[in-house]
C-alpha cells in the first residue's frame, strides 16, 4: 500500500515539474519573439515600414520617414521647438526648408 502512495506522490511531483518547465519554456519563447520583433522593427516607420532617417531641424534631432513623411520627436523636443520663434520654424517646416 505504501508503494501506491509513493507512486502517486511521485506522479504529482512529475506533473508539477512538467507544468512549471512548460510555462518557463513558453515564457522564454514569448520573450524571444518580442525581442525579434523589436529588432526587426528598429528604425522602421510604424505606419509604412520604411527606414526612418535621422535629421536635425533648428538644432533639434528628429526622425523622419521619407515614405509617408511621418516625424517623431523625443520627449522634450516639442518643448524645445515651441520655445524658439514658432512663426519661423513652423513656416520653414511646412515649406520643407531645413536648417
Amino acid at each position: 500500500m505504501t508503494n501506491i502512495w509513493q507512486e502517486r506522490e511521485k506522479a504529482f511531483e512529475n506533473e508539477y515539474i512538467y507544468r512549471t518547465e512548460k510555462e518557463k519554456i513558453e515564457q522564454m519563447k514569448k520573450e524571444a519573439r518580442e525581442q525579434m520583433i523589436r529588432e526587426l522593427c528598429r528604425n522602421r516607420c510604424p505606419k509604412c515600414g520604411d527606414q526612418i532617417e535621422a535629421m536635425t531641424f533648428r538644432g533639434v534631432p528628429l526622425d523622419k520617414c521619407p515614405g509617408c513623411g511621418g516625424v517623431w520627436l523625443g520627449p522634450n523636443d516639442l518643448q524645445i521647438l515651441s520655445s524658439k520663434d514658432h512663426r519661423t520654424w513652423f513656416d520653414m517646416w511646412f515649406r520643407g526648408e531645413e536648417d
